[in-house]
């Protein structure tokens, strides 16, 4: 039986672990702590069929009507 993959369904936004050097790059850019970046939870069916531990940072490129492309940055956590 074929398992169903969460992120071919239309409206879900692309979702990368992205690397410690970019996590870096991107809290010195805003000048704050991993800990105040928004939160996304390890059970979330994104983060499970990509593979997304507690302490990760996921990238998150959405479709925007107004911006054309909408970028939101998210920390795993347990």
């Amino acid at each position: 039986m074929k398992k169903f993959n969460v992120r071919d369904h239309e409206i879900v936004p692309e979702h990368v672990i992205i690397s410690k050097k970019d996590v870096e790059a991107l809290l010195v850019k805003y000048s704050i702590t991993k800990e105040q970046l928004p939160k996304i939870k390890s059970a979330d069916p994104v983060c499970k069929e990509i593979d997304a531990k507690s302490g990760d940072v996921v990238k998150i490129t959405r479709n925007s009507p107004t911006a054309g492309k909408s970028i939101a940055y998210r920390l795993v956590v347990g």
